[in-house]
């Protein structure tokens, strides 16, 4: 595997990260990096469900402080790897709030 650098890109008016889910686990919590995305482990029961998106940006709205309508699934709604956009927040506190 290549060895890719988690980044987080400045969006319009916040960030934009990739993010690699896990379903079927114990707990949701933040895992740390996965090549290039942020690996999540989520208690919902698949990754491509509609349950499965919505504990996702639940559990990222709580993480970042930000109300859960500023986060929004940009791509790969029924992959384990999508794209996360939050407005409002830069991507420097992302990257504390979310790896800290």
């Amino acid at each position: 595997m290549r060895d890719r650098e988690f980044k987080i890109t400045k969006a319009e008016e916040g960030a934009a990260f990739a993010v690699h889910v896990v379903a079927k686990c114990a707990k949701n919590e933040v895992v740390g990096k996965h090549g290039d995305a942020l690996k999540i482990r989520l208690a919902a029961t698949s990754v491509g469900s509609k349950n499965a998106n919505d504990t996702l940006l639940d559990f990222l709205a709580s993480k970042l402080g930000a109300d859960r309508s500023s986060l929004e699934i940009a791509a790969g709604k029924t992959s384990a790897e999508k794209m996360v956009v939050v407005l409002g927040i830069t991507p420097l506190e992302v990257e504390s709030r979310l790896l800290s």
